[in-house]
């Protein structure tokens, strides 16, 4: 017994050590572990397909850099192309004439014209102005941190899919549980964290796709609006509309009605209506048949606050840490009721 308080003691001393050995690293060996877990049933999919794990895992790891890295490397480098090219005068002029704009626009409603003049009142478009670019320099600030960040996670990624099986396996034989407790554990958690990163990516490339390649027959950048409508859109009911609303404004207010109007009906009738709530169920339910053998449902709230509450706390990674402490958590509460039911049982 002393024996085992002593190795208990050394283990919790050495794995405070390790954790201010490789702080600097955590966030990204946490991210690339999630995704990991996230994306295991998938990767064991093309594993038996291919029968070559070091196959798998590369295609899986150039799958998730093309899918989800590489887009945001090209917002990055768009938006501080953007802003290198901006000149403060015309941006003032712009803005100001997008205020003037829905000024007159809604005079000619009276029950909009109050609230839109007491919101117009507290604008100041020079306060606007320098916060622009202000989050200008930010970003150029952060984009190197924010790449190298994501290089990591890309290695880490790789290595923990690579050994996913012998480091599962020793974790499962570590936790001071039975060992088809420990499965159930892993086995639920894989499979809710699948569901959650499958409703991310089909709502990200679904929405973000139909959206960028309708806009880009406006003349504008499709790629550019098609990322940011795909992070966007992983707020459910107003995700949206904060990526077409300022395409609408900005069309109508340089008198481009024709295209305002066309714009906000195939983004509320074909993304909205029909892409939102009846062809992304179909493919995540298609997805899940395919891959996951009980496919697990979750709600779609329990996703959107999960997403909001991470990114609050962790900052971008937080959209994938958050629904992955609450699948998580789901897990354990689930484990902890069959515990609960097998003690009622041999209670009675």
């Amino acid at each position: 017994m002393k024996t085992s308080y002593f190795l208990i003691s050394i283990a919790i001393v050495t794995i405070f050590f390790m954790i201010e050995l490789f702080n600097p690293f955590l966030k990204s060996i946490t991210v690339a572990i999630l995704l990991t877990i996230a994306t295991s049933t998938l990767t064991i999919y093309l594993e038996k397909r291919v029968s070559s794990r070091i196959f798998a895992t590369s295609v899986m790891t150039i799958g998730l850099a093309a899918l989800f890295f590489l887009p945001i490397l090209y917002c990055i480098f768009s938006f501080a192309n953007f802003f290198n090219q901006l000149e403060q005068q015309n941006l003032i002029k712009s803005l100001n004439e997008i205020k003037s704009f829905i000024e007159q626009t809604s005079s000619d409603f009276i029950f909009l014209n109050e609230l839109f003049t007491n919101i117009s009142s507290r604008i100041d478009i020079g306060k606007v102005v320098q916060d622009i670019f202000s989050f200008s320099a930010y970003l150029g600030k952060n984009s190197l941190k924010f790449m190298v960040d994501m290089i990591l996670i890309l290695i880490f990624f790789f290595f923990f899919t690579l050994y996913s099986t012998p480091i599962s396996s020793f974790v499962k034989d570590l936790l001071p549980l039975k060992k088809e407790d420990s499965i159930i554990l892993f086995y639920e958690s894989s499979n809710v964290m699948t569901v959650v990163l499958y409703s991310i990516l089909v709502t990200a490339i679904l929405e973000g796709f139909l959206f960028g390649f309708f806009v880009s027959f406006f003349g504008y950048d499709g790629l550019l609006f098609g990322v940011l409508y795909g992070f966007a859109s992983l707020i459910p009911v107003i995700g949206g509309v904060i990526m077409w609303l300022p395409i609408v404004i900005y069309e109508a207010s340089t008198n481009s009605f024709s295209n305002a109007i066309i714009i906000a009906l195939y983004s509320i009738i074909v993304i909205s209506i029909i892409a939102d709530t009846f062809v992304k169920p179909m493919i995540i339910k298609y997805i899940n048949r395919r891959i996951i053998k009980t496919p697990t449902s979750i709600n779609e709230l329990l996703i959107f606050f999960s997403i909001v509450a991470g990114l609050s706390t962790f900052g971008f990674w937080g959209m994938i840490i958050g629904p992955a402490m609450v699948t998580f958590f789901i897990s354990i509460m689930h484990l902890l009721k069959k515990y609960n039911d097998d003690f009622k049982e041999n209670a009675s």
